[in-house]
């Protein structure tokens, strides 16, 4: 049977045999939960809402369908990752960070976060898209999955210099605190969320603000950051002072804090800002050498610099003919 042998019964009459692509192109005007399906590696006809090649939604929302995915990293500074998925096997990732796919898979662009169980309508579902605004994410989030009978890849590309950091939320309890932007993609059944800061000094002043992202599950999630990483584990009451820009992930057990920095002369002339945070154990913490943040303005600084290169003339070089 090839994947042109899908068939469809409503209203009781069978359909002829029709391509995977027409099926689920026709499934909206006949009515898809109340059509039964027969296609490709099945053996009963099922109701077709209950195919996951045919409802990419409804797969997601399963919490305990969790993939189990082979990946790999490529690169040094400009990071790419490839992930293989067995047939009916999902990624989801952030839009845009798709970098090329092999035939067999079959991308779909979804509203919100499909992952939550609880979006039963557009109110629930335009409550979770704007939740994904708060994080500085699209409105939207792209679905990858494997619609063919054999082996498939995808590939997602990091958006800056830096590193892809994979991590198993089920070893961490199933749950994790990271910043805004650094979610790349991740398995099926792995849920987007938010986390508040409850202090006002850390909202404020700490350098993510008020809102971070929380990824909820038991599967891999891959994360992007600047430069390179720094992974440590915080013992009980162990405390680390850090940048606020170069925070990138931490475990919800992990205390973070802001601490006000000391001295006239490190506040005014130190160039660490006016406070530190201070991340206190037990639990693991992902720290980042460049924070897209430093990068971005010293890209800034340098485009708006009219000051020559080397030279001893500085602005009146500019002035001159050349």
């Amino acid at each position: 049977m090839n994947n042109s042998n899908w068939f469809y019964i409503y209203n009781g009459k069978s359909s002829a045999a029709v391509t995977l692509q027409e099926l689920i192109n026709r499934l909206p005007q006949i009515g898809g939960g109340k059509t039964y399906v027969f296609g490709p590696g099945m053996t009963n006809w099922t109701e077709a809402s209950k195919v996951p090649l045919l409802n990419p939604v409804a797969s997601l929302q399963s919490g305990s369908n969790v993939d189990v995915v082979d990946y790999q990293i490529f690169g040094s500074e400009m990071q790419y990752v490839e992930i293989t998925l067995d047939p009916s096997e999902m990624v989801i990732a952030e839009p845009g960070a798709m970098m090329y796919m092999t035939s067999g898979i079959q991308m779909e662009t979804l509203f919100g976060d499909p992952s939550a169980p609880a979006q039963t309508g557009f109110f629930d579902k335009l409550m979770a898209a704007g939740k994904r605004i708060l994080t500085g994410e699209s409105l939207f989030i792209s679905a990858f999955l494997n619609a063919g009978h054999s082996k498939e890849t995808v590939a997602f590309a990091a958006p800056f210099p830096g590193k892809i950091i994979p991590i198993d939320l089920k070893l961490l309890g199933g749950e994790l605190i990271c910043q805004k932007d650094s979610f790349l993609c991740a398995v099926r059944g792995i849920q987007i969320g938010i986390a508040f800061q409850k202090r006002l000094g850390v909202g404020f002043f700490g350098g993510e603000g008020f809102i971070m992202q929380r990824l909820t599950g038991n599967g891999l999630v891959l994360v992007h950051a600047g430069g390179m990483i720094m992974k440590r584990n915080l013992k009980a009451g162990e405390t680390l002072r850090v940048d606020t820009g170069c925070l990138v992930a931490l475990q919800p057990s992990v205390d973070f804090d802001i601490q006000f920095v000391k001295g006239i002369k490190n506040l005014l002339f130190g160039g660490e800002g006016m406070f530190f945070a201070t991340l206190t154990g037990p639990g693991d913490i992902w720290l980042q050498s460049l924070p897209l943040s430093r990068l971005a303005g010293r890209l800034v600084a340098a485009v708006g610099s009219d000051k020559e290169e080397g030279s001893i003339l500085g602005r009146l070089g500019g002035i001159l003919p050349r």
